[in-house]
């Protein structure tokens, strides 16, 4: 029997909340974790990007929440400052829906702190953010880690590699023994399994078998060019696409905003984001993709993880993502849900293995693609159209020919004077 919301437990009141959003069935993450979730499991749930994980441990976490008690009960880590906003939304548009008052806050890095700990004087009972400066106002004893029940890792494997791990371990350490720990992930890595062992009481592993790793909504191609003609080649792929909302992707944070003003200097409606901007100016540029002010948002790996924008037809790689995984990560930004999507690579000659490697890891095909005429095609077509041309062009031609000789015998003599004896 397919489960729905009712048969997960969930209460009518946040049923109803997600009917006012169009949701009416659990997607197939949210079906497998959610009862796991309210029976106070530790859990490690993986399933493809914009299956819908936020609110598989969302849900579930509302209805465990004591309302009455104005303490922090839930801290979400989350590796992006954007991911933390986002899930924060989620969380504001759910409390009232359902009219549950359920509070929250993000907390983040670079911003003032200040401000921060006068937020945390209201007791949320959700604290979403970074884990740098989570742990920084736990040991100030602005946050109550003594009175957290659940913690989530979202973007488990991100949180939890060289970088970040550390820090993540540092927050779980300062909560009691007793308390849930969920962690969700696109992918799951062997981190994450070694970690679920040595954290986790009794951990559930739950995986989507029967997904394929990559989305089958969308399609891939790619396009060959010089190194220095990258630049070039994504303008004429906006013109031949024309995107509803896009988002380009490049490894290197400091080439962000050189390729942003290249692509504006030229008409493109085009905005930018990257780990080194003030928070201000990275919020400004999501809230203009956002509402549609520019259509074309150049970004670091920043974007690739969580970050769920309706409206993304396509993805378009200046660079390929050092990390193979990173590929489904940035690709699954669009074809979110039930909509399609394209992701574009923009590759040189030596890029090429790359592509094969990326094709037999997730079992995908990634052809070779021509811009001709301002055309998308492949080989065989461009073959083609080169032969209708031809033919076109002999028919012009023959007809401009025909034209000629036809002029000419009107304005001879010899054919106005069969006329008049006509």
């Amino acid at each position: 029997m397919e489960k729905d919301f009712k048969n997960l437990k969930i209460q009518e009141n946040i049923i109803n909340a997600l009917k006012l959003q169009g949701i009416k069935v659990p997607t197939s993450i949210q079906g497998k974790t959610i009862e796991h979730i309210l029976e106070n499991k530790d859990l490690v749930g993986e399933s493809e990007t914009g299956s819908g994980k936020t609110l598989a441990y969302l849900l579930p976490i509302f209805q465990k929440i004591d309302i009455d008690k104005k303490e922090n009960q839930v801290i979400i880590l989350t590796p992006t400052h954007e991911l933390a906003v986002q899930v924060h939304k989620v969380i504001d548009k759910l409390s009232k829906d359902s009219k549950m008052n359920i509070t929250s806050t993000t907390i983040i890095g670079n911003v003032n702190i200040k401000r921060q700990t006068e937020k945390l004087k209201e007791k949320q009972h959700i604290i979403i953010g970074s884990g740098g400066r989570i742990l920084e106002l736990i040991k100030k004893r602005k946050i109550s880690a003594h009175t957290v029940k659940t913690i989530v890792l979202d973007e488990c494997d991100k949180l939890l590699d060289e970088n970040n791990s550390q820090v993540t371990k540092a927050v779980i350490k300062t909560t009691l023994r007793d308390r849930q720990l969920l962690c969700f992930s696109a992918t799951v890595t062997e981190e994450v399994l070694k970690f679920a062992d040595e954290s986790m009481k009794e951990s559930v592993i739950v995986k989507e078998d029967k997904v394929p790793m990559a989305n089958k909504n969308i399609e891939h191609m790619c396009f060959l060019c010089d190194k220095r003609d990258k630049t070039l080649m994504v303008r004429k792929l906006v013109a031949a696409l024309k995107p509803k909302k896009a988002i380009v992707f490049i490894n290197n944070s400091n080439d962000v905003e050189v390729i942003t003003d290249k692509l504006k200097y030229h008409g493109l409606k085009a905005a930018s984001i990257s780990g080194g901007d003030f928070k201000s100016s990275r919020k400004k540029s999501m809230d203009e993709f956002i509402n549609g002010k520019s259509n074309i948002l150049v970004s670091s790996d920043l974007t690739a993880r969580g970050i769920d924008i309706r409206g993304i037809t396509h993805i378009i790689n200046i660079d390929l993502p050092e990390n193979e995984m990173d590929y489904l990560h940035r690709s699954g930004r669009c074809g979110r849900g039930k909509n399609k999507g394209v992701s574009v690579s923009v590759i040189t000659e030596i890029e090429k293995p790359l592509i094969t490697k990326l094709e037999n890891k997730f079992k995908i095909s990634i052809p070779l693609k021509e811009l001709y005429f301002g055309n998308i095609v492949n080989d065989e077509e461009k073959k083609q159209m080169k032969t209708y041309n031809k033919v076109s062009k002999k028919g012009k031609k023959d007809k401009q020919e025909n034209y000629k000789e036809n002029k000419k015998q009107h304005n001879s003599s010899e054919y106005w004077k069969n006329k008049k004896n006509k």
